[in-house]
């Protein structure tokens, strides 16, 4: 019996086959072999193609299958992991109207902050728990006030892990928690947040049927079936927006705990069961995969966009052949702090870390006579380490507790500086495990499917491989560093 994890990015789409009795990897695979193309028709904009997310779809789940002889007839159940705040507007057919606008689109901003000041801060805050900010529904409103003759035709809104879901199923369906990202959800009533759609213009029926993050949510089709290499009426049985679910196949399940991520974006996601809210919305507050309102699970969440992709760019910078594995080597040979170099990974849009303000990447302190390609690499991972501090910082100023994080051993957190100077500064352990979101989307089908009676079973096989602890001896040179690094960032604040 195996489970099959997919999980859209919006770089490369990922796919797994879980044993679900032993809880091990059959095959993990990514696709395609270089990242998916993001459009930026105008400066701040971000778009992509959901048909080439489907198509990738389909490529990563034949890979895996094939990298795994025998386990396509053994899938019962998918689960789907997906790129979070990102609006597909379909017609009454089920037809894609426009590109997708992605998580990273900062089109919406200026309207995310009127609505927030129009319904009242305190208003948004207690019953959505967030700003409308630049998520899905300021951007349908952007789609309503600029885009006329899409939104006449347009039947429904979604987010990219809805559209996935209809691709395999034929049903439109969508979670609380999915909801409450695009925010659109009212936690006290219980219900689609009224407020934000009447501001909006958002016609209610174009919501996408709601279904448990865990449980039936469709058969896979004929047509997709074929096209996937599996057997008709396997049903989707979980779906979750990235970070959640990045959370969920870490094991963050229960308050105090927190999950990491380092991929395109940066994450740290804190679990709580008590109401916390920023009132500048610089964190942001969803509803957990195991929330109900008989058990408040929400998830605490902030975001650096410019993370991964700040490494990447560094690395076509200084020579696009170098491995990662060569450029932490080299970083090693610059102190920590960089001898002054400081980085503010700021280069992918609007960032609601800093008040959803665009200030661009910027390298400070830069000497020609003095600093090298080792400064410049160890500087941008020190900055982005840095800049998850600083989230950090927000996030206990409002009471939610990050004592120690677990993350998967990939991306970033494949190298030893980023991960000591995350450990270091917050003086807080991290606890690498050998997982991914697609992995994590396996076992949610499971738990879904029922499969696995309880949490306990549904981790069976998740392993820690790695704990950093914080370098005693290194913390007064972080901290001397990150002082500098928030003067650099607070400067242009």
């Amino acid at each position: 019996m195996n489970l099959l994890g997919i999980d859209l990015g919006s770089s490369f789409v990922k796919a797994s086959v879980i044993d679900a009795k032993t809880g091990k990897c059959l095959s993990a695979v990514s696709c395609p072999d270089q990242e998916m193309i993001i459009s930026s028709p105008k400066p701040g904009w971000a778009e992509q193609d959901p048909q080439v997310w489907w198509d990738t779809t389909v490529m990563a789940v034949r890979k895996a299958l094939a990298a795994a002889p025998g386990a396509a007839a053994g899938i019962e159940a998918i689960g789907i992991s997906y790129q979070m705040h990102g609006l597909v507007v379909l017609d009454k057919n089920g037809n894609v109207l426009r590109p997708a606008i992605i998580w990273c689109d900062g089109r919406a901003v200026d309207i995310g902050n009127k609505a927030f000041a129009q319904i009242g801060p305190d208003a948004c805050l207690s019953t959505m728990l967030n700003s409308p900010a630049n998520f899905t529904a300021s951007k349908m409103k952007w789609v309503i006030d600029n885009e006329p003759g899409v939104f006449n035709r347009a039947a429904s809104l979604c987010l990219p892990g809805d559209y996935i879901g209809y691709k395999l199923t034929g049903r439109l369906a969508t979670t609380v928690s999915g909801l409450s990202e695009g925010i659109l959800w009212d936690f006290p009533n219980h219900k689609p947040a009224q407020k934000v759609l009447q501001t909006f213009g958002i016609p209610e029926s174009m919501l996408p049927e709601r279904v448990s993050t865990f449980g039936d949510q469709g058969r896979l089709t004929a047509d997709a079936a074929s096209q996937l290499g599996l057997k008709q009426g396997i049903a989707l049985c979980y779906r979750a927006g990235d970070q959640p679910n990045n959370a969920f196949s870490l094991g963050v399940l229960e308050p105090g705990q927190a999950a990491a991520t380092a991929g395109t974006s940066g994450v740290v996601y804190g679990v709580t069961e008590a109401v916390k809210t920023d009132p500048a919305s610089r964190v942001n507050t969803f509803a957990h995969v195991n929330h109900s309102a008989e058990n408040r699970r929400l998830g605490v969440l902030l975001c650096v966009n410019g993370t991964g992709i700040a490494n990447a760019w560094t690395k076509r910078l200084m020579d696009a052949s170098m491995s990662y594995d060569a450029m932490n080597s080299l970083a090693e040979k610059s102190p920590i702090g960089s001898e002054g170099l400081v980085f503010l990974p700021m280069g992918n849009g609007a960032e609601r870390m800093i008040g959803n303000r665009d200030i661009g990447a910027q390298l400070i302190g830069l000497r020609f006579n003095g600093h090298n390609r080792a400064h410049v690499i160890r500087a941008v991972q020190e900055g982005i380490a840095f800049s998850l501090v600083y989230g950090v910082s927000i996030m206990k100023s409002i009471g939610a507790e990050v004592r120690a994080l677990r993350a998967g051993c990939a991306n970033m957190f494949l190298s030893p500086i980023f991960r000591n100077a995350i450990a270091s500064t917050l003086q807080a352990p991290i606890a690498l495990y050998n997982t991914d979101g697609a992995q994590g989307a396996a076992r949610g089908a499971g738990k879904g499917a029922g499969i696995f009676s309880d949490w306990k079973s549904a981790f069976n096989g998740l392993n820690c491989v790695q704990t950093i602890e914080p370098d005693v001896a290194s913390v007064e040179a972080y901290d001397q560093a990150y002082r500098r690094w928030t003067a650099a960032l607070e400067k242009n604040l």
